[in-house]
């Protein structure tokens, strides 16, 4: 199974898929797509730590790139 650890990680991920980012506010990163609806929201707390599954399996939801996982 493949998994991320870390936000730096995810975001290549969702940036491969087309994503950019749109906006921060906080530690809180936006990324649009051009085609896909709605927006990922990613919250970077600093290095040093990891996400958790539930945060991994949210975001690659959002992004619709939930099959990754499978």
């Amino acid at each position: 199974m493949f998994m991320v650890k870390s936000v730096r990680e995810i975001i290549k991920i969702i940036e491969k898929d087309g994503w950019y980012e749109n906006r921060q506010k906080g530690s809180h990163k936006q990324f649009k797509h051009p085609v896909k609806k709605g927006t990922v929201t990613i919250t970077d707390h600093g290095k040093g730590r990891d996400l958790t599954e539930f945060e991994i399996n949210s975001i690659l939801k959002q992004a619709g790139l939930k099959q990754i996982l499978k």
